[in-house]
């Protein structure tokens, strides 16, 4: 298994390590609720370190962008991030990616780790193809990548920066501490505020204590504690995040996901521009009505925890028409909810479904709009 950057950090906070995506990561420090509920009440940091961190630099390295990402790259300034899908020709999802824009013809995309390799294979045969002139730089193992989520994060940060909490979502600032530079964007997978900060590897135990060394708010409690990937996947589940895997896939056409925001069908191709691969297959989805199924979220009656695979059938006991792609025990909300995709005339707010577990148990469920959780400004 590859390793983190931060292993040491992790054992040093006594972990629960598990294989993920090809490296041993953190799933709990302790109790994954209270990893959950301490994010949402003040701020959790988090290793992402296995996210795939790729840098695309020279003369075509926006229009293979263009041509590979579902929405407008063009578009965007130097110091801007961009969440968008990666599709393929059939118009499903290869990934989800973050792009950042670093100058006119510098970017870095974050890829999900089990995606990585796939993802440099098919950014190059797209390089190849075009014979455009692009250099790919993989720098995964080279750096690490750290998320700061939580209410009192940016408090956190304005004792060691005034330009980082002025940042805008979606924005990002390259910065100098001691010799070494860190990129932090104003970007996160919580439904939180926080930044997430990419930095060399070697760097990384230098600036947790440089960045922990006042960990304090007024009252004199521990603002950031590490958190885990388990608490990782009920936060984004509550802020109605998908996950590749579950809710985003090679076979799940990308008008069924629920980011319909992240698709620009109208991209033209022109003597500047690029339509993306799997735009044609996607407008044929469109022009013929949509998808069959879309993501819907689900609230749910009882104490049962809906899980991936399980069946929903229509309310009325009429017959199955969707099938469950995540779900957790809400620490937030205090009941069980789910994602999952269900047949277009059934995923109005307030439909009542059943959800039925594998030993045949059925769960009431009500569609809801997503998130389930929004952070209070």
């Amino acid at each position: 298994m590859l390793q983190t950057p931060l292993r040491q950090f992790h054992l040093d906070h006594n972990a629960t390590m598990v294989e993920f995506a090809g490296w041993e990561m953190p799933i709990r420090y302790g109790s994954i609720v209270e990893e959950h509920e301490h994010t949402r009440r003040s701020g959790g940091i988090f290793d992402v370190s296995h996210m795939g961190r790729v840098v695309f630099k020279g003369l075509h390295a926006r229009r293979l962008l263009e041509r590979t990402c579902s929405r407008r790259i063009g578009n965007m300034t130097p110091g801007q991030c961009r969440y968008t899908l990666v599709c393929n020709e059939q118009g499903g999802v290869r990934d989800d990616v973050i792009v950042y824009r670093t100058d006119d013809d510098e970017f870095l995309v974050v890829v999900n780790a089990a995606n990585r390799p796939k993802m440099l294979e098919h950014f190059e045969r797209v390089r190849a193809e075009n014979n455009w002139k692009v250099g790919i730089e993989d720098r995964t193992e080279k750096t690490a990548m750290v998320a700061l989520q939580g209410p009192k994060v940016m408090d956190l940060i304005a004792k060691v920066s005034k330009e980082i909490p002025a940042l805008k979502r979606y924005r990002f600032a390259v910065k100098n501490l001691v010799v070494m530079k860190l990129t932090v964007s104003r970007t996160g997978y919580t439904g939180e505020d926080g930044v997430e900060v990419i930095l060399p590897a070697t760097g990384v135990g230098m600036a947790l204590k440089f960045l922990l060394k006042d960990n304090k708010d007024e009252a004199g409690a521990e603002i950031l504690r590490p958190a885990g990937l388990g608490a990782r996947d009920s936060l984004r589940l509550e802020a109605g995040m998908p996950l590749y895997g579950h809710e985003l896939g090679e076979e799940i056409n990308a008008l069924a996901c629920g980011v319909d925001f992240a698709i620009s069908l109208d991209k033209n191709k022109d003597e500047d521009g690029e339509t993306f691969i799997g735009q044609e297959a996607l407008l044929r989805t469109r022009d013929a009505g949509g998808p069959g199924r879309r993501v819907v979220g689900l609230r749910c009656e009882g104490k049962r925890t809906p899980r991936q695979g399980m069946k929903i059938r229509a309310g009325d006991g009429s017959g199955e028409v969707g099938e469950v792609s995540s779900g957790c025990a809400s620490p937030t909300l205090g009941y069980p909810i789910a994602m999952g995709f269900v047949v277009a005339d059934q995923t109005a707010a307030g439909t009542k479904l059943t959800i039925v577990t594998d030993k045949g148990a059925e769960i009431p469920a009500e569609v809801v709009a997503l998130p389930f959780y929004k952070a209070p400004k």
